[in-house]
């Protein structure tokens, strides 16, 4: 079917990898989203399937539109739980690092502590330049998500038929979040013939698009119309845009985690429009800002985030963080724009 991703050597060694341990933990990066959480329950399930012992290790809190997902109950938040997230990593035989590229994106205690852990890791991820240090890589940045990266490998070691409905609705959820709702990175044919082989096992993914897309409150209905309506600043000629969203404006629309998701894809609505930016104010941390870049066709939003925002990502979907005032911010932000007017 096309969709095979390693050689038979690669094969056989994730294969000797997998029988050779008892105990394995899996690491996402911070603010993990459906992709990093999608991946991780799925590939998790899969090797408690192969008699092994596994935890999921989350870094932080995620988004409340998140907690449907099947095991998500199960996951061990390092900021709640650090002493036994640190022991499960001490105890573990292998540790596999999924949906990040450098281990700075688990946070910075995490990064110390995998650091030294010494344990052999497998990396599973798609995003460019990965710097993590791993006894097996499976990297695959042309693909659209960490998801169909772990799909493709269960089926590639002959246990698709064993693939269970929850697996395979953790693997459609992230795939689909990581795509905008497949609208983006999304054009490889494979993509939906992997869809179609989890809709065999039975996922309504209808209700899924309604879980992530369909359960804001009325508060994040009125945040948005307000950021459309008084923040959004377009910087004509150019076909570019960029809110601010400050801790005070957080708190008047009784703002949490997730409610800002999507909100910067708004602006390529307009005809046109080729680049939406977001600058949202860390509601705890003083002077760190949270960016958030899309654009559509050929612009790099990723390039424009490693020169500008101490980040990365994908061409058409990229994030980033700044450590000044969101005044300063905004105005790296306009800078930015600029030096790309070329392509704007």
């Amino acid at each position: 079917m096309g969709i095979e991703l390693l050689t038979d050597n690669e094969v056989a060694r994730l294969r000797s990898l997998i029988v050779s341990v008892r105990n394995v933990v899996i690491i996402c990066h911070v603010n993990a989203d459906g992709d990093a959480l999608g991946s991780s329950l799925a590939w998790a399930e899969y090797l408690q399937q192969q008699g092994k012992s596994v935890h999921v290790i989350a870094p932080d809190q995620y988004p409340d539109f998140l907690h449907w997902m099947p095991g998500q109950m199960n996951i061990i938040r390092y900021d709640k739980k650090s002493d036994e997230a640190k022991a499960l990593i001490q105890e573990s035989d292998l540790i596999c690092i999924l949906d990040l590229n450098v281990l700075s994106r688990a946070g910075a205690e995490l990064e110390s502590i995998l650091q030294k852990a010494d344990k052999p890791t497998l990396l599973m991820d798609h995003h460019l330049n990965p710097s993590v240090k791993a006894v097996q890589s499976v990297s695959f940045p042309k693909l659209s998500s960490t998801s169909e990266i772990v799909f493709r490998i269960i089926h590639q070691l002959g246990d698709y038929e064993n693939m269970t409905r929850s697996m395979a609705a953790n693997i459609y959820c992230g795939m689909m979040t990581d795509t905008g709702g497949f609208t983006y990175n999304s054009n490889q044919p494979e993509i939906y013939t992997i869809i179609s082989m989890l809709l065999a096992k039975g996922i309504d993914k209808d209700k899924i698009y309604r879980n992530i897309y369909h359960v804001f409150s009325i508060d994040r209905l009125r945040l948005t119309g307000y950021v459309l309506y008084q923040k959004l600043r377009m910087l004509t000629p150019l076909r570019a845009s960029y809110y601010t969203l400050s801790k005070e404006e957080q708190r008047r629309f009784h703002f949490i985690k997730g409610d800002a998701e999507g909100l910067v894809n708004m602006p390529l609505q307009l005809r046109n429009h080729r680049l939406s930016i977001s600058l949202r104010e860390d509601s705890e941390k003083p002077n760190v800002i949270w960016v958030s870049l899309r654009s559509v066709d050929d612009f790099p939003c990723n390039e424009m985030s490693q020169r500008f925002f101490n980040g990365g990502g994908h061409k058409n979907a990229s994030g980033g963080k700044l450590f000044c005032s969101l005044q300063e911010a905004e105005k790296i932000v306009r800078d930015a724009i600029q030096s790309y007017a070329s392509l704007l």
